[in-house]
Parts: structure tokens; C-alpha cells; sequence
């Protein structure tokens, strides 16, 4: 490995439960899309309360194993379902997928967020690698992120190591100018492993590594932490590599 292969120059960023608190926004979402539902195919949601219109979504996807890594897809797939089960004749996925994914796209950022994004993306190329279906440039994040990649894009998701493969061919750099930062253990954590990525665990619960046994790279708390960190593994090389801000089809976390 040359030295230059070893600068960190590239920083990988998970979406969900890194940069905002997942949770709270789908909850959000789920109740914007019911009550469009309500308001306009009342039959959809008779019986139903948000959550349990999320339940049965949620049934829905993960009898479709195969198709997990386009969500998105999925749930305008579940949407059509619904509307024929209910007897409408109109096709309405698209308005109501819509209708949930403005409210998906409304998060709050954790308070060091912005500020951290902004000090790095000076210096490195910023990614966005993310599993679920927020689209970063709506997030209001967008300036200071290079690439996005998702997994309906690469037609797989983390951890498989060709979501990782894809973004560093895009940019053109090494899997040694990269590290990733996430909260999963197993997609970030491991998936950039498997891909020759360092990693670097966002683990803002305080929870143990699972099995209890000690996590195989650096843990931050918050994201205050990093850019010491990532100083500390190895300073930006020159000009980044040219590559114009791409991103892929938004994807959704269910």
C-alpha cells in the first residue's frame, strides 16, 4: 500500500439514526400518509390507526425478501395493493408515496450534525451510504455531500460490500482512502469491512458490541468526535479527485 493509498480522503456517512433520529420521522410520516389516505380512500383506513397501517406495510415487505433493497418500490407496490383490496379503481401510489415521502424527508438533525458535516467536507469527500430513503439533497444537506448512494441504486444494501465498491468507483479512490461511519454494527460497522473500508462506530445508545465482545474499530459517541479521529488516522492528500455531486433514487426505510 502506497502512502498516498492510505490518506484518508474519502468519509462515508450512514443517513438513519447517524445524522437524525429515524424514529420519530417515520412515525410523522406514516400519520401525514394515513391521514391522506383517510381524507381521500376512506376505505384504506377503516379499522386502521397509523400504526397498524405500518404493520401490515411492514408484513407486506418482508414477504419480499428479495426486493428489500428497493423500498421505496416496495411500498408504492403496497400502496397499489391496497387501493384493490379496498375496490378503487383510480391509481393513487405515486400522489400518496408523495404525500409520506415529504414528511419523510423533514428530520432533525442531532445537534452537532451540520456543524461536523461542514468542518469535513472542506477537506474530504463526503458520501452518503444509506440503506433507507431519505433523499439528502431535501434533508437540506445536500451542499456538503459529494456522492449518494442507495441500495436501490446498487441493487443490494449494506453490508454487501458492492454499495461500498460503487461509491469509490464513482470517486475514483481506493478503498484505503475511505472510512465509513455508522451506527449498525452489522451494515456499517461490518459491510465496510468486508469492502476494505475502515470503520468507525456512531454509538450514541452506549451499547455493547453484540455478542459482548470488543468492537473491531474505533466507537465515537457523537459525531464531535470524528474529525480528530479521522486527523488522527491520516491527514487529506491535495485536491480531492474531480467528481461532480451525484445521487441515486431515494430509498425508504419502512
Amino acid at each position: 500500500m502506497s502512502a498516498q493509498a492510505s490518506r484518508i480522503r474519502v468519509i462515508g456517512f450512514d443517513l438513519d439514526d447517524t445524522l437524525w433520529s429515524i424514529e420519530p420521522v417515520i412515525r410523522r410520516a406514516n400519520r401525514v400518509l394515513f391521514d391522506w389516505l383517510e381524507a381521500r380512500y376512506p376505505r384504506i383506513t377503516r379499522g386502521h390507526t397509523p400504526e397498524s397501517l405500518h404493520a401490515v406495510c411492514l408484513d407486506y415487505m418482508r414477504a419480499r425478501p428479495a426486493d428489500r433493497h428497493d423500498l421505496t418500490a416496495l411500498r408504492k407496490a403496497f400502496l397499489h395493493h391496497l387501493g384493490r383490496e379496498a375496490r378503487y379503481v383510480e391509481d393513487f401510489a405515486e400522489e400518496a408515496f408523495a404525500a409520506f415521502y415529504a414528511a419523510r424527508n423533514e428530520v432533525t438533525l442531532f445537534p452537532e450534525v451540520e456543524g461536523v458535516l461542514a468542518q469535513l467536507a472542506r477537506d474530504h469527500a463526503l458520501v452518503a451510504l444509506s440503506n433507507g430513503n431519505a433523499c439528502i439533497q431535501r434533508t437540506g444537506l445536500g451542499r456538503y455531500f459529494r456522492l449518494a448512494v442507495n441500495s436501490a441504486e446498487a441493487g443490494v444494501g449494506k453490508p454487501d460490500p458492492r454499495m461500498f465498491h460503487l461509491a469509490l468507483e464513482r470517486l475514483g479512490e481506493p478503498a484505503e482512502a475511505m472510512v465509513h461511519v455508522g451506527d449498525h454494527p452489522e451494515h456499517d460497522v461490518l459491510g465496510a469491512g468486508n469492502a476494505g473500508v475502515r470503520a468507525i462506530w456512531l454509538n450514541r445508545p452506549g451499547m455493547d458490541w453484540p455478542g459482548h465482545e470488543a468492537a473491531p474499530c474505533p466507537i465515537i459517541k457523537d459525531l464531535t468526535q470524528l474529525p480528530p479521529l479521522v486527523a488522527g488516522m491520516a491527514a487529506p492528500l491535495g485536491p480531492l479527485s474531480p467528481a461532480s455531486t451525484q445521487y441515486g433514487t431515494a430509498l425508504e426505510t419502512p
